[in-house]
């Protein structure tokens, strides 16, 4: 790799949060994944791998979730926790992009901290949890509950991909169903359940930064409705994936590329 990757921790308020950081840029962006059993520490070179079309420009920052949740936890907590992870590496203000539950943390760090975000991208994700993720996320927390990540990955990836995606990779999903599971089921089902409470729709105007939302039309967990909504209510640039679900962006080979774009005009 042309820049150096590093994985390591940072200590705040609310014990410690580990994150990924690579790129040579002059300008920061910050990265908030969605709802996820994989840590970001062990998996940097594939996350810098994902996202390389940003590291010539960026310094790129991934932050995992906090170590240690308790019951209670809200999206909002884990906005504090990426605001005070900022203030440990000195980064006084990011582009920021977040996708599904990333997405939720990301509104709310923009409505807490504005100061802190200079543009916002919002993908696949919703302002409010809608009757669809609260059915959808829900069940995960039920499984979760029960140490069933089985029927958590299942119930996933058909959500999640298209059929064609899905049909491209059958011979390898019975394996993955299995292997992958939460190294902590609790922490699991606290992690999926702010999703559940959280609700910024009528404080969205507070938003200033510009702001780019990206979305599926076949997103059944949170819907397509949903970005729409964060559109319309924030006047703002959109692009809704007809073909792509929740995976668009993993599936759409334009996502990352159409962020660089919005982002690019802040480039010097």
């Amino acid at each position: 790799m042309f820049y150096r990757l590093i994985e390591s921790s940072v200590n705040i308020p609310s014990g410690r949060s580990d994150y990924v950081a690579f790129g040579k840029g002059q300008k920061n962006l910050i990265i908030i994944q969605g709802l996820n059993v994989r840590d970001v520490k062990g998996a940097g070179a594939s996350l810098a791998l994902m996202y390389r079309i940003f590291a010539k420009d960026y310094r790129v920052y991934l932050f995992d979730r906090r170590k240690v949740v308790e019951k209670g936890l809200t999206n909002w907590d884990l906005a504090e926790d990426i605001y005070h992870s900022m203030k440990e590496l000195d980064i006084r203000s990011a582009d920021v992009f977040g996708v599904s539950q990333g997405g939720m943390i990301a509104m709310a760090l923009a409505l807490e901290h504005p100061e802190c975000v200079d543009k916002l991208v919002l993908g696949v994700t919703s302002s409010r949890a809608n009757e669809n993720i609260k059915n959808v996320v829900g069940k995960w927390v039920d499984c979760a509950i029960n140490k069933d990540h089985i029927t958590i990955n299942k119930e996933t990836f058909s959500l999640m991909y298209t059929e064609k995606y899905l049909k491209k990779y059958r011979l390898f999903m019975p394996l993955v169903v299995r292997m992958i599971k939460p190294k902590d089921f609790d922490r699991f089902a606290i992690l999926a359940s702010a999703i559940l409470d959280f609700d910024c729709y009528d404080r969205l105007n507070e938003i200033r930064c510009p702001v780019l939302v990206l979305g599926g039309d076949k997103d059944m967990i949170t819907t397509g409705k949903a970005s729409v909504e964060i559109a319309d209510k924030l006047d703002c640039e959109i692009h809704m994936y007809s073909e792509y679900g929740h995976a668009a962006y993993e599936e759409a080979k334009d996502f990352n590329s159409r962020i660089y774009e919005f982002l690019a005009n802040g480039i010097n």
